[in-house]
């Protein structure tokens, strides 16, 4: 008889640790499903946003302008959501001098880059790559009390369907601000 009772306690602790494994890997493999299904991958666009200017601004004017030019290569290039290209805006314009950012209200500003990247996308161009001016190339001059600095970045804009890229040079300045910052100050089409 007692042997009938060991048996029957023995089989009923085994049947209890099989369900309680069972439920241990159901909810395991049931969280891990849900991490990876939330797990996703972020767009060039939100990648180029997570930059925390305020914590790690660039600290050489090139470095400034190859953040501007990933800023401009998800204007013509990416797709974004309305909030993200507002965002893009707020965040290009961290990288212009205060100067630059008075010249124009922020609804004109917005208003302006529609308009230009309507302009880009109807002629079907996009930014194919840019090349900056090697650090040693960068001019360095005082104006007005203030360091600044020149420097060529050029666009190769390449259009849906042809065969070669046109490539646009613009020459930028830069003015460190008060905190050290180098600031776009503004740039024009070079010769």
């Amino acid at each position: 008889m007692k042997k009938s009772g060991t048996v029957k306690i023995v089989v009923i602790v085994l049947i209890l640790a099989i369900v309680v494994l069972a439920c241990y890997y159901y909810l395991n493999s049931r969280v891990k499903k849900e991490a990876a299904e939330e797990t996703t991958v972020p767009t060039v666009v939100q990648n180029v946003l997570m930059k925390d200017l305020e914590r790690s601004y660039p600290p050489t004017p090139k470095e400034v302008l190859k953040y501007y030019c990933e800023i401009t290569e998800c204007f013509y290039n990416e797709e974004y959501t309305e909030e993200e290209l507002e965002a893009l805006a707020l965040k290009i314009q961290e990288l212009y001098d205060d100067e630059l950012v008075a010249n124009k209200s922020q609804e004109d500003y917005m208003k302006d880059l529609h308009s230009d990247i309507a302009s880009m996308k109807d002629s079907k161009y996009t930014i194919y790559s840019y090349e900056i001016s090697a650090s040693t190339d960068v001019e360095y001059f005082t104006q007005d009390g203030y360091s600044c600095a020149r420097m060529y970045c050029t666009f190769n804009l390449k259009q849906e369907g042809a065969t070669g890229v046109i490539a646009s040079a613009e020459r930028f300045v830069l003015r460190q601000d008060e905190d050290g910052h180098w600031k776009i100050l503004g740039w024009e089409l070079a010769d």
